[in-house]
């Protein structure tokens, strides 16, 4: 069965221009290619009428970009492109360009695109809203050399963003509403970036993060920083010496994977 986002859909896209974006204070650094997309939610509240009316999506992310410049200090708005909820795309700083919508130290990693979903108020995105950040996926793909993977805000960052209903979404594999069948299968976990995770000296990184976040998650006492230090070295050493394996310290390719196996119960 085709990938739904190798199946071509003529996007409903919003320039700049058309939103009536400020104009950026710089030069944006360029991209040419990412692991893929991560998917963001305001995290304030969003008026549910914006559902009802679409100059509420316009108003939303102009405001969004104005908090982004004059709350933050940033040269434009953070994320790469913003779906609402009637299947437009508005063009944020667009693909072949530096997001900062991330986290330090993880913007070259993914694009960001924003679905217009609060923690409260609306915070469930409708189909619409899903297939328009699909689109986006799909523009970034094709015009932004964006890689496969569709990950939340939370992967590999310290946050709540996307919300759990976007990120319930995420975690079934991003499926288009209504594309029938199932979708394919996630991965069953990040795969092994390549290099050792060792200390010292401190190595820092999105892949630091992710395994120091999946360590969290199985019940270890772990600051999700992406600094790998001698706190990660030692979660690493109990880790290893619970599951037999060569206590060094080090996130080899074997303990890596190890991270992510199911626990015995």
């Amino acid at each position: 069965m085709p990938d739904p986002l190798e199946i071509f859909v003529a996007i409903d896209l919003v320039s700049r221009r058309e939103w009536g974006a400020r104009a950026p204070r710089g030069s944006y650094s360029s991209l040419s290619s990412t692991k893929g997309v991560k998917v963001h939610y305001t995290g304030g509240r969003v008026d549910p009428a914006i559902v009802e009316d679409h100059a509420k999506c316009v108003a939303l992310v102009k405001s969004i970009q104005n908090q982004h410049m004059d709350g933050n200090g940033w040269m434009d708005i953070g994320y790469s492109m913003i779906a609402c909820p009637h299947r437009k795309v508005f063009v944020g700083r667009g693909p072949k360009h530096l997001p900062a919508a991330n986290g330090s130290g993880l913007n070259s990693g993914h694009y960001a695109v924003l679905g217009l979903v609060g923690s409260s108020g609306l915070v469930q995105p409708n189909d619409e809203m899903l297939h328009g950040i699909l689109d986006a996926v799909e523009y970034l793909r094709d015009r932004g050399g964006a890689g496969r993977e569709i990950k939340g805000h939370r992967d590999g960052y310290a946050t709540s963003c996307p919300g759990e209903p976007l990120y319930a979404w995420v975690r079934r594999g991003a499926p288009r509403p209504g594309g029938g069948g199932d979708p394919d299968p996630p991965e069953p976990h990040p795969s092994f970036p390549g290099r050792t995770l060792k200390y010292p000296p401190v190595m820092v990184g999105e892949d630091v993060r992710t395994w120091q976040q999946q360590m969290r998650t199985r019940g270890w006492s772990i600051d999700v920083d992406g600094l790998y230090g001698e706190q990660s070295r030692d979660v690493a050493r109990r880790f290893q010496r619970e599951k037999g394996l060569p206590v060094t310290g080090e996130v080899d390719r074997a303990t890596w994977n190890a991270s992510w196996e199911e626990p015995v119960t």
